[in-house]
């Protein structure tokens, strides 16, 4: 039932940073976590990072130490701050909202990042 809208996508050079957003058209504390995956071309959809209404963070293995989720309840938004990139962490990238409370996951359309020299 909620919306979610990401952006921040774009083309990086490896090395480079960029910073993702995901606004929810709800306030994001009637979740139980907010969450960014990816999926690059032939490949399935990958859990990146989650985020808990406690502040509890999770992140995979490849991105540990160089991205970051955060929220900002105030402004219903959360982020995922990316450093270092290399050409591997090129995919569409999702917002994730997980409702336990509603039985539900909502999803948004995604943002392409392209990492490329």
């Amino acid at each position: 039932q909620v919306q979610l809208v990401e952006s921040g996508g774009g083309l990086v050079q490896p090395g480079g940073s960029l910073r993702l957003s995901c606004v929810a058209s709800e306030n994001i504390f009637n979740f139980y976590a907010m969450g960014w995956y990816r999926q690059a071309p032939g490949k399935q959809r990958e859990l990146v990072a989650t985020i808990t209404s406690g502040d509890k963070t999770d992140y995979a293995d490849s991105v540990k130490g160089r991205f970051t989720i955060s929220r900002d309840n105030a402004k219903n938004t959360v982020y995922l701050q990316m450093n270092s990139l290399s050409p591997e962490d090129t995919a569409v990238y999702y917002c994730n909202a997980d409702s336990r409370r509603r039985g539900r996951n909502d999803w948004g359309q995604g943002t392409q990042v392209t990492v490329s020299s």
